[in-house]
């Protein structure tokens, strides 16, 4: 039994490790602001079912931002272990709400550094993304690979998380774990993702909005699968390179370690909306689009270090991924 801090508790992945962690027996805090980024009853459903499923779990409602009330937790709680996962998300709402980005994801996860460094915490595992690949065109995307063309605020954010915590780390001998999620989905999943909205268009007879003529490539990756990677990194806290030379940068002399979370099977958005229309019983109709700005064509994970370190096997196809977040879709909404 252990005792965590999961910040971005009632949001999509936070909600299905903080469950994860509850049923194995661990204490978690769960920390949350629920704004209203996207609909907040979907949050509040997702907290009740926390709330009333085990007596080991306790929210907080708070502010990133909030630096007394911050120093205050860290120091009252006393966390071994940080799994921080709360973040402003979107890549298209980052081109017309830029400030919001700029207090969550940077002065937000600078509070959280803060606390870890105070408090003495073993291990800070925190979200990172796959849009840091920007504009990289070799696939699949490796840790190796310089992460210097973000075609996204969002994406620069995520980056800047990067490098916010090697820093904490070197300094301060804080051990940092990065997680660079590739498009996650499943039951629970947010309503400004990919799958949310076509299944709600074909529901409603609207048109969906393929961008790039269709042709996008995804990473889909499955929130099982997510949850099962997190969790075995939990008590893998990462140790310095004693081999590290400035000659090499490709590791690290600090106790940091970023992997990729991903299912490593790519799926274009048009065979994607094809299963989604086979799981639903229901025909699309289709609207072809050119690309958006601060897209990427396509996502394609290595997984050689994750595989390596802690043995992670996707086991969640696409169809049976699909066809679970259906099933839920419909029982939620009651279509």
């Amino acid at each position: 039994m252990a005792k965590l801090l999961v910040t971005g508790c009632a949001g999509f992945i936070g909600f299905h490790l903080t469950r994860r962690l509850i049923e194995r027996g661990d204490e978690v805090v769960g920390l949350d602001v629920m704004n209203e980024y996207y609909d907040v009853n979907l949050k509040r459903a997702r907290l009740a079912l926390l709330e009333g499923e085990n007596r080991h779990f306790r929210f907080v409602k708070m502010d990133l931002n909030d630096r007394p009330a911050m120093e205050a937790l860290f120091a009252r709680e006393g966390f071994p272990i940080v799994v921080h996962l709360a973040a402003q998300a979107g890549v298209r709402y980052s081109l017309t709400h830029p400030h919001a980005y700029a207090d969550a994801n940077l002065s937000g996860f600078l509070n959280v550094l803060e606390g870890c460094r105070h408090s003495g915490v073993r291990h800070l595992l925190f979200a990172s993304s796959s849009s840091v690949y920007g504009g990289n065109t070799r696939m699949p995307f490796s840790t190796r690979d310089p992460v210097d063309h973000p075609l996204s605020l969002y994406a620069a954010t995520k980056k800047a998380n990067e490098l916010m915590a090697h820093a904490y780390a070197h300094l301060f001998r804080l051990p940092c774990t990065g997680l660079r999620f590739f498009t996650v989905y499943g039951p629970w999943g947010r309503p400004d993702m990919a799958l949310f909205i076509f299944t709600r268009a074909i529901l409603e007879d609207q048109p969906v909005e393929l961008f790039n003529q269709g042709r996008m490539q995804r990473d889909f990756t499955y929130i099982d699968d997510v949850v099962n990677a997190i969790v075995s990194l939990l008590d893998l806290v990462p140790q310095p390179d004693l081999d590290w030379s400035g000659d090499r940068p490709d590791t690290s002399s600090a106790p940091y370690r970023v992997y990729n979370i991903a299912s490593h099977r790519p799926v274009q958005l048009g065979t994607f909306v094809e299963i989604l229309e086979r799981k639903l019983g229901k025909t699309a109709k289709k609207t072809l689009l050119p690309m958006q700005p601060g897209d990427v064509p396509a996502t394609y994970a290595n997984l050689d270090e994750l595989v390596r370190d802690t043995g992670y096997a996707p086991q969640t196809s696409i169809e049976e991924g699909i066809g679970r977040f259906v099933d839920w879709y419909r029982g939620y909404y009651g279509v």
